[in-house]
């Protein structure tokens, strides 16, 4: 039985999609003025293996990620680089693309963008405002979050103790036009030489909050399973969407809320952000680490928790993966001598493994219990490769399983590339073999130790010796 953490009842709860074996989701995306920084990566990562482990559950995913593509920080950025707001957009839509299919992030089903929304968008503020949930101003709209009798569930606080201004996406002169400090932006007039559109209160853009209502309600309906993002957009952002789409549609937003943890950074632990300068890029950082490595680092941690970034957390998921692939890589060598058929003993204890796998993804995705049981079953595979005949059913079933499963945390398993086409290097390799054969063990180390300034690495195993690229 699969249980999510839902945010906004805080407990684990069965999980029950509204149809049966179709899950609805939307995944909170980036506002495109930037590269997305690791931050970013952490949550995209994070929902994609989510998205994974229900896809392998059997379930067809509907998955809806946003691009916010107009609104304070675009409309600056794209004056500083001299361009204008969509080209802004295109270039860094662009690169969200580009570096988050590095790190094998699925495409979402749909990516839709807020600026081909605007219809939608002013039809549900026209909504709200009849029905007395919002008001216009001086060109903006308003809504009215004191009016929502729940306002505040989400994000456990009382209307008195929310901190107004919380979103980095509200500008300072709103306070003095709103009814209550707490009342949020659902249309903003614009300013002299801003991009625009026609509306009944005036040219102007929508606010932040209203495109994930309009945008998950248009593309997967009224309910949804699961809506996803950072901890930090638990307040003010998904409380306003909560507010919003119920006071519109009468009835409830979604069914599960999953809120992932924050990335941190240095000896305290600070919170990576672009408001605080603290962030590092997706776009920089895989120049210098392998996008799996970086892929494996965070899709192993539990998606509630915080995961802290530093090059020793790196280089342990390097180590680990590594020990994963030359598991495969061992496997894969001992296909060459395996007899044929099966072995049922394999068969049941690859069984068990699944079996302890499924237990452990099943309680609201635990993947740091998850990869532990991959890491048993590496052992296994190693023990199992190492004996005198092993067989070829066998040796791909677990090649099979390790490949599966390592799939969900967005690694591909493949057979390492240690092909050697320098007929030099075979030559000196069966040279010392004869070498070793006829004892003369002088000259198979010196053999050994040329070929390792070589980055070439011989290992001696009861099948043979085996070699591989350094």
């Amino acid at each position: 039985m699969l249980t999510i953490y839902n945010t906004l009842t805080r407990k684990k709860e069965e999980f029950k999609p509204l149809h049966p074996g179709v899950v609805n989701m939307y995944v909170c995306g980036p506002t495109v003025y930037n590269y997305i920084h690791i931050g970013n990566a952490r949550s995209a990562i994070a929902f994609d293996t989510v998205r994974r482990y229900l896809e392998f559950k059997g379930y067809k995913v509907n998955y809806v990620s946003n691009f916010t593509d107009v609104d304070d920080k675009m409309i600056k950025a794209a004056a500083e680089q001299g361009i204008t707001v969509p080209q802004l957009a295109e270039k860094y839509i662009n690169a969200f693309m580009e570096d988050t299919a590095a790190i094998n992030i699925e495409p979402a089903t749909l990516h839709p963008r807020a600026t081909e929304n605007i219809t939608e968008i002013i039809k549900f503020v026209q909504g709200l405002v009849e029905k007395g949930y919002a008001y216009p101003k001086d060109g903006d709209v308003y809504y009215r979050s004191r009016k929502f009798n729940h306002y505040g569930q989400l994000s456990g606080q009382s209307l008195d103790d929310l901190e107004v201004g919380a979103s980095e996406h509200v500008s300072a002169d709103e306070v003095n036009k709103k009814e209550d400090p707490l009342d949020s932006a659902l249309w903003k007039a614009a300013k002299p030489g801003e991009i625009s559109w026609d509306s009944p209160w005036g040219k102007g853009r929508p606010g932040w909050h209203i495109e994930c209502s309009v945008m998950s309600t248009k593309y997967l309906g009224k309910t949804i399973d699961i809506h996803a993002g950072g901890q930090d957009l638990e307040f003010p952002h998904h409380e306003n969407e909560i507010a919003q789409s119920e006071a519109e549609t009468g009835q409830k937003f979604v069914r599960y809320w999953m809120h992932n943890g924050f990335v941190t950074i240095g000896k305290d632990n600070e919170k990576m952000s672009k408001s605080l300068h603290n962030f590092i890029t997706v776009h920089e950082i895989i120049k210098e680490v392998d996008p799996q490595v970086l892929r494996f680092f965070m899709a192993t941690t539990q998606y509630r928790r915080p995961i802290q970034y530093s090059q020793a957390n790196l280089t342990d998921a390097q180590n680990n993966l590594n020990h994963i692939q030359i598991a495969f890589d061992n496997l894969t060598y001992r296909e060459q001598d395996a007899d044929e058929g099966d072995v049922q003993e394999v068969t049941d204890r690859l069984e068990q493994f699944h079996h302890q796998f499924i237990t452990a993804m099943d309680d609201d995705i635990n993947v740091q219990n998850g990869i532990a049981t991959v890491y048993e079953l590496v052992k296994y595979a190693n023990v199992y490769a190492q004996q005198d005949n092993v067989s070829l059913g066998a040796i791909q079933a677990i090649k099979k399983e390790l490949v599966e499963l390592m799939s969900i945390f967005g690694v591909k398993l493949e057979a390492s590339d240690n092909q050697i086409n320098d007929e030099k290097i075979k030559q000196l390799i069966e040279e010392r073999n004869i070498a070793r054969k006829n004892k003369d063990f002088a000259r198979s180390d010196e053999i050994r130790d040329n070929l390792k300034k070589q980055g070439i690495i011989l290992e001696d195993t009861p099948q043979g010796t085996r070699y591989k690229k350094e």
